[in-house]
């Protein structure tokens, strides 16, 4: 895939991540990237040109109306079903990230809000 096709899907489709497996790249939505697995949607496997119009829907919507660490499947549950066929699974050690965005469950769990205390002195003059 070329410099130029990458950037250009990157401006247009922030969303989209292009991925390098086996030899081959396959550009889709990646719901979850940890240590062992990549799990992908893929693009390519869609057929229905009405459907890959809503992947690309969807996948805007995820994109500006989540914080982008939630995976496309939870945050749009109903919607998103219909994608199931199209899920992809790499070995993570065999698969390179090229471009777009790879969000993690792993990482939902470990942002957790810190707590602060405060104590109050009253002062004495």
């Amino acid at each position: 895939m070329t410099d130029k096709l990458i950037q250009k899907i990157e401006g247009s489709y922030p969303f989209l991540s292009i991925c390098r497996y086996a030899d081959n790249e396959y550009i889709g939505i990646i719901m979850n990237q940890d240590k062992n697995i990549i799990t992908m949607y893929d693009y390519g496997m869609i057929l229905n040109e009405e459907l890959k119009r809503k992947f690309l829907e969807l996948g805007e919507i995820w994109w500006w109306e989540s914080n982008r660490n939630i995976p496309i499947n939870i945050f749009l549950k109903q919607d998103w079903g219909i994608f199931k066929p199209c899920m992809r699974s790499f070995i993570s050690k065999n698969a390179t990230i090229l471009c777009g965005p790879g969000p993690s469950i792993n990482d939902l769990a470990a942002t957790t809000k810190k707590r602060k205390s405060i104590i109050l002195v009253k002062r004495i003059d």
